[in-house]
């Protein structure tokens, strides 16, 4: 009976933590709490803890199923901006003075030239996914209608998503082979770890986490994914011939296309049978793209951002306040220190292994 109500406190461990890679740091979610850490250019780890209140709070009518979903999607994207920007500004701070073009832009602007960078960055993606991800496909499609001489009727759609999946992919391909872009899928990668190290309820040490799987169910790569499937289906019953009408009800239906994926994926993070493993088979498949195996100080940092966004529960995370600054340095231990709580938190080799035992029955069940 002890065993399995630990089981079932193993289990219920998913989905109480999200994240999300940044500019050389990670950022962790719990509930309306958020932490931040990065990695500075001196080595050291700085994190914050902040917190995001959702209008779902608010609005009994947004939490019904399908519209937590796409109003989830507007919100996550709105803190994704926030701690992007947050953790490039403090990569990027090196203590040096700024130039005289920085001091202009900071005047004329009222704030520094990364946020407006940041901005302009925002809107030509922006731009270049609706290029990439509509106009393409449509473009691509009326080529295919050419060859064949004619329409193609119901298979347009179907065309039109397939290709939308395969820029899709191939984008995911291409810039994975930019150095910067590739340590983000490493932190990317840490992330994953630590977030199933602590599902599993083992201790959060740089060994314990390079040991776990570095590919979620509930990642933001494989909610993508399924939302391109999702889209597909959704496409097939829009049957009209005129592009503009076709492509504006196709945007009218994107809540409802977000809403959809958005349930699907909260399903398959918190059941393991056969219809979420086909559910998550292809965003998994991607984040063999996505992500990559971390080094021990990438590990670090995703270590600092759960014990800070869940310091009730890590009471012993200790960091140093920085004067004037609501940011805080995670304290480096003492040799001494480390050897300790290392030794500590093995435990007898018995225990680890029933940790492992348990961790194994909470995956297998639904």
């Amino acid at each position: 009976m002890a065993k399995k109500k630990d089981t079932e406190l193993l289990c219920g461990r998913r989905g109480k933590i999200g994240g999300e890679a940044l500019i050389e740091g990670i950022m962790m979610k719990a509930g309306r709490q958020y932490a931040v850490a990065v990695r500075q250019p001196d080595k050291r780890i700085r994190v914050s803890l902040d917190s995001f209140q959702t209008v779902r709070d608010r609005f009994r009518l947004l939490r019904i199923p399908i519209v937590r979903g796409a109003v989830n999607m507007v919100e996550t994207l709105i803190l994704s901006y926030r701690v992007l920007g947050l953790s490039a500004e403090v990569f990027g701070d090196t203590g040096e003075e700024q130039t005289k073009f920085e001091k202009w832009v900071e005047k004329k602007f009222g704030k520094s030239i990364l946020n407006v960078i940041m901005g302009i960055s925002t809107v030509l993606g922006l731009l270049l996914g609706i290029g990439l991800f509509f106009f393409l496909p449509m473009a691509a499609t009326k080529g295919l209608e050419a060859l064949f001489g004619g329409s193609i009727g119901w298979f347009k759609n179907l065309a039109e998503g397939l290709i939308r999946i395969g820029i899709f992919v191939l984008y995911i391909w291409a810039v994975s082979f930019m150095p910067d872009i590739r340590r983000t899928f490493q932190y990317h990668g840490a992330e994953h770890k630590t977030i199933f190290c602590y599902e599993k309820e083992l201790p959060l040490t740089v060994e314990n986490i390079a040991a776990q799987k570095r590919f979620h169910p509930r990642c933001g790569t494989s909610f993508l994914f399924v939302a391109l499937i999702v889209s597909v289906v959704i496409s097939s019953f829009i049957t009209w011939d005129n592009i503009w009408l076709r492509q504006g009800i196709k945007l009218l239906l994107l809540p409802l296309t977000v809403g959809l994926s958005f349930e699907l994926i909260m399903y398959a993070g918190k059941h393991d049978n056969l219809l979420t493993r086909i559910l998550s088979a292809p965003g998994l498949w991607m984040q063999r793209l996505t992500t990559r195996e971390p080094d021990a100080e990438m590990i670090e940092v995703a270590i600092a951002s759960v014990k800070t966004v869940l310091s009730d529960e890590y009471p012993d995370f200790e960091t140093d306040s920085v004067e004037g600054e609501s940011y805080r340095i995670v304290r480096e231990p003492r040799a001494e220190e480390t050897e300790k709580d290392s030794a500590d938190e093995s435990g007898p080799a018995e225990e680890r292994g029933q940790e492992a035992e348990d961790a194994s029955t909470c995956a297998g069940q639904n």
